[in-house]
């Protein structure tokens, strides 16, 4: 609650500040960048098939497993312009399935409106952040959105501010997007000495946004080439890594409200990876970029032979890099010596489980002793909480929370990656080797996957099971219920029972039906169900709190 009246607040203001800022935001508004020297004369498409595309050298396929393949070469505009033309209809999909849920978490058509005013004096300086290649890139691609969602935006404001996405989402809604953690270990912890780095991708937009997952390989006419993982349309870097076996992987650490969009950290870790090529490079990189949200940037380095966190927030900057160690963790707190005082962050440590999954990541990475890419992706995909014990699917404090984006191993000395195909990072991890990725496409050879099938770590055995089954009944079940509870309406009782039947060990499915029972005053069987919950591992520190608030509650309606 006190998180919503602070962005009641930021939108009361900012709506005042409009009258303030007009010049600004009008500004902002008709900012276009300079294309000048740039190619605008793109080849047609064609179409091999519905899952095929190619224009001149540049493709884009889907493979055996689901995942799209992107590759672009060219300026920053023909590559915008190549990636739209070639991922059309898929952007079109992604953008709706993305404002539609906004649709959905604001319905009001007068909200709406308010929103989209809001949007545009909150971005009003994100264009002086963006360098202009990046801007370019991202114009290409909004030459092929759609213009049903104009109203909003037009495609190239639209384009640029879902570049934000990733940053206002776990700055506004207080880490309920994204609870991201990874690794890296090398030397002693690794079976051949090699640097090896596991991550999770835990960003949530709703199931049907992680349906079109793109593996992007852009070939740069400056820079390096590299691969990174994420949805169409979107040219900034949540996971990836560079010919120099350079790799970066994004955290989002406690932030406060910010004011006004900078620089999105997307776009940061974009230009690290297409410049640089050591951490130092990395380093420097991220210092002259002015961010406007905290987030841990783990950087690998086939060249250091190592892993290090750059630690950035609006007003601080730290780099966390281990001493006397071979093996990193990070989750969503930070670590280094310039936020060791910091009040969010030890707020953070407090409240959230991000120290809890910290705990669970080293205790299992002792476990393995020494690592491999197998064994990385069996570390990913486990669903237990400490000591192995059984803390309830989709269990926040678990690295595998079911809901991930993606899940991601890369091996930087040999320019091997793993990337999860659907669901979450159950799905076959499919490999590839930048070594071959990158090779000659002069005269536009068939098109085939990019991936090195032979390499694929095969799915979760868990997929086929019972539980599994189960759980992905109790998602849509929980969906229901919280809905109901909502509306204050009614629902079966055995709907209720059937909540921790299908996630016996989960505590949100008694929580849930215990505030059901206590909506509609049958308090005794509110407070049982209160008083399971409260022995399970319940998420946050919050969470326990609201729990105990509720048991006293319901004691005392009982009296």
């Amino acid at each position: 609650m006190h998180n919503k009246h602070h962005i009641i607040h930021l939108f009361f203001c900012g709506i005042v500040a409009l009258a303030l800022t007009s010049c600004g935001i009008k500004k902002s508004l008709n900012n276009l960048p300079d294309l000048s020297g740039y190619n605008a004369d793109i080849p047609e498409r064609t179409k091999i098939n519905d899952s095929t595309f190619v224009v001149g050298n540049s493709f884009l396929t889907k493979n055996e497993q689901g995942l799209w393949e992107l590759y672009v070469e060219g300026d920053p505009l023909e590559r915008g312009l190549i990636s739209g033309r070639l991922s059309e209809e898929v952007i079109y999909r992604q953008e709706a399935v993305f404002l539609n849920r906004i649709k959905d978490l604001v319905p009001s058509k007068g909200r709406q409106r308010f929103l989209r005013k809001f949007l545009s004096w909150y971005n009003r300086k994100m264009y002086t952040h963006v360098p202009n290649e990046f801007k370019s890139e991202i114009y290409g691609i909004s030459r092929y959105m759609s213009k049903d969602h104009d109203a909003i935006a037009t495609p190239y404001l639209r384009a640029l501010y879902l570049h934000a996405a990733h940053d206002i989402g776990h700055s506004l809604q207080d880490l309920a997007l994204v609870g991201c953690t990874s690794f890296a270990t090398w030397d002693q912890k690794t079976e051949d000495g090699q640097l090896l780095i596991g991550r999770n991708f835990d960003f949530y937009a709703g199931d049907d946004f992680a349906e079109d997952k793109v593996v992007s390989f852009i070939n740069p006419d400056q820079g390096y080439k590299f691969m990174s993982i994420s949805w169409s349309g979107f040219i900034g870097v949540v996971s990836g890594m560079n010919e120099k076996g350079l790799t970066v992987t994004l955290n989002a650490g406690k932030s406060q409200i910010p004011w006004v969009a900078k620089t999105p950290i997307s776009i940061v870790t974009r230009e690290i990876l297409q410049y640089a090529a050591t951490i130092d490079e990395a380093i420097a990189i991220a210092k002259k970029r002015e961010v406007f949200v905290s987030e841990a940037i783990m950087v690998g380095s086939a060249i250091d032979h190592k892993a290090v966190v750059i630690e950035v927030s609006p007003q601080n900057f730290g780099i966390y890099d281990v001493e006397n160690s071979d093996e990193l963790i990070c989750s969503n707190h930070f670590q280094s010596e310039a936020y060791k005082k910091d009040r969010r962050n030890k707020n953070t440590i407090k409240n959230s489980h991000s120290q809890y999954r910290y705990d669970r990541m080293l205790q299992l990475l002792e476990e393995k002793v020494k690592m491999n890419p197998e064994k990385a992706v069996a570390i990913l995909r486990n669903k237990d909480g400490l000591n192995d014990k059984a803390i309830g699917y989709g269990n926040e404090k678990a690295l595998n929370k079911l809901l991930a984006h993606h899940g991601i191993v890369f091996k930087p000395e040999e320019l091997k990656v793993w990337v999860s195909a659907n669901p979450y990072q159950l799905g076959t991890f499919v490999a590839y080797d930048l070594n071959t990725a990158f090779g000659d496409r002069s005269g536009n050879p068939s098109v085939v996957t990019l991936s090195n099938q032979a390499l694929n770590i095969i799915k979760d055995p868990f997929l086929e099971t019972e539980a599994y089954k189960n759980y992905e009944a109790y998602r849509i079940l929980e969906r229901k219920v919280e809905a109901i509870i909502k509306q204050k309406g009614n629902i079966d009782e055995r709907d209720l029972q059937k909540l921790s039947e299908l996630n016996p060990n989960y505590w949100k499915a008694y929580y849930l039906a215990g505030r059901y029972y206590y909506q509609h005053k049958h308090y005794a069987k509110a407070l049982k169900n209160f008083e399971t919950a409260s022995t399970m591992e319940i998420t946050t520190l919050p969470d326990e709190e609201q729990i105990a608030k509720y048991i006293k509650k319901s004691k005392r309606k009982l009296k």
